[in-house]
């Protein structure tokens, strides 16, 4: 079955809970469901890990079930949030100039969603 993996650059509350709904979803049905954090995104994660915020529970299941694969490496440094996400434990990724590369993905026969 084939698998997918989230490229998440939008750093819109509104538009991420989709991302998380659907990895859940996907990988509740074998489908994959893998998150990468990207451009303005990252800064996503400081928010969601406040237990008040709405995506908090969403976040959580995601990170329990091991579907975050990482975050960029060059965004999350120039966004100053590299030590919260190192401090999640969410490995920060960059092959392509500090950039995750999409080809890699594509290399292991990922199919590439875009948020």
């Amino acid at each position: 079955m084939k698998q997918h993996v989230f490229f998440a650059f939008r750093g819109d509350p509104m538009c991420f809970v989709h991302v998380l709904l659907n990895s859940l979803d996907l990988n509740k049905k074998r489908m994959g469901g893998k998150i990468i954090f990207e451009g303005e995104a990252v800064k996503l994660v400081p928010e969601m890990i406040n237990p008040d915020h709405f995506l908090n529970k969403l976040y959580a299941k995601v990170k329990e079930q091991n579907l975050i694969i990482g975050a960029c490496k060059a965004c999350s440094s120039k966004l100053e949030v590299s030590d919260i996400i190192q401090g999640e434990g969410i490995p920060l990724i960059g092959a392509m100039m500090g950039h995750p590369a999409i080809s890699d993905y594509i290399d292991q026969e990922y199919q590439i969603l875009t948020f």
